[in-house]
């Protein structure tokens, strides 16, 4: 499936946005696929030239091919998966809702849990993932999974609040990085790995924290918030130019400048939950969006890859 849906697709809030020609790439967005119940975790495969998302209450994950343009199922039972990564060996890095865990895919497709406790107890529902370079998993875990049967299983939090973990899998250690959250959601790494920044979904912020040499956080500080109070943030991603760009629900793709200014849009028809760069150039924006996935092929490109 590939429609073209022909409706504005920029808006111009700032003239950086036009001045890094952030919106000079396609002027539509095209449709891959619809028939999802709430997509999320869009993740491109670049030796395969695949893309594989999740569809959180249908308990499965979908695999687009750039080839053909075919999608296939990717793995069901799935857990409810929510968020995906890489790590620096090219092992797929799953955040499974509905099991409460972190996990990582082996090469010959068996799961081993990287992050399942803290404390004795059980996680809330493990969201996103990013793999910093000495191989640890920096999570978020809201409670998204565990408030009702629709995006996991309905269960009491065993966890006091949602909060923001580091786990290291070769020593089995997980430590709680950050707190202070409503609703930690999409997270990533600046491209010195300097900083780590967290959205916070129900706390309408995007939070900014230093990294420190030992893996602990500094104190952190606002970087970005919702200008309205149907935009809700989810994940973030940074292009090569150091523009952070967002997930914001109702109020599409965010572009923002290094020093936190909202500078441009991409307008989605449907509640953005996930984006992601990939492609042979890294400049195709994959969009999951409610029960569809979208892409663009854009005028700026993701930040470069992870060398494993």
């Amino acid at each position: 499936m590939s429609d073209q849906l022909r409706t504005p697709l920029y808006e111009i809030l700032d003239e950086r946005f036009r001045d890094g020609r952030c919106a000079a790439g396609d002027d539509r967005l095209e449709v891959l696929h619809d028939g999802c119940r709430w997509a999320e975790g869009p993740l491109y495969l670049p030796a395969w030239r695949q893309l594989i998302w999740s569809d959180i209450p249908n308990d499965r994950m979908l695999r687009w091919d750039e080839a053909t343009g075919a999608v296939s199922l990717f793995r069901s039972p799935a857990g409810h998966p929510n968020g995906n990564t890489l790590d620096r060996e090219g092992r797929l890095i799953s955040c499974e809702q509905g099991n409460r865990r972190v996990t990582r895919t082996e090469p010959d497709g068996r799961i081993t849990v990287i992050a399942d406790h803290f404390g004795g107890k059980r996680f809330n529902s493990p969201n996103d993932a990013v793999v910093h370079s000495d191989g640890s998993v920096w999570f978020s875990d809201p409670d998204f999974g565990i408030t009702s049967d629709y995006e996991g299983v309905r269960a009491d939090p065993e966890i006091d609040g949602c909060h923001v973990y580091r786990a290291d899998p070769s020593t089995g250690e997980v430590r709680l990085v950050a707190d202070g959250f409503e609703a930690p959601n999409g997270l990533v790494l600046s491209p010195d790995e300097s900083r780590l920044y967290v959205s916070d979904t129900r706390g309408g912020v995007i939070r900014r924290f230093d990294v420190r040499a030992d893996g602990t956080l500094g104190e952190g500080e606002v970087f970005a918030e919702v200008r309205d109070d149907i935009s809700r943030f989810d994940n973030i991603r940074f292009d090569d130019g150091g523009r952070l760009w967002v997930a914001a629900m109702s109020g599409g793709v965010h572009c923002y400048d290094p020093d936190g200014t909202l500078i441009g849009r991409l307008l989605v028809p449907e509640p953005v939950s996930n984006i992601t760069f990939g492609g042979p150039k890294n400049n195709r924006l994959f969009i999951t969006a409610n029960t569809s996935l979208y892409s663009a092929v854009m005028s700026v490109t993701g930040l470069p890859r992870v060398r494993c």
